[in-house]
């Protein structure tokens, strides 16, 4: 995992995103139903083990990123 920090820029396009166009909960169930539909596709196809690799981080990624924004699978 990385340690790097968001750049002020950064931050501030984050935060007018979430503010003018979409608010985190919406974004956190378009991230889980992507990520949902992007792991059905995977699983019906052959794809090569660096694809699945490559797909495999991007699925645990997009759900950290769900995460975030809304702890939908908090254990607590």
């Amino acid at each position: 995992m990385s340690s790097k920090t968001l750049s002020k820029e950064a931050e501030i396009r984050l935060m007018n995103f979430f503010n003018d166009r979409i608010d985190a909960q919406s974004m956190a169930k378009a991230l889980r139903q992507v990520n949902f539909a992007l792991a059905l596709n995977v699983m019906s196809e052959q794809e090569n083990i660096q694809q699945e690799n490559k797909l495999r981080d991007s699925f645990y990624w997009l759900n950290e990123l769900a995460e975030t924004l809304n702890p939908y699978l908090d254990v607590n």
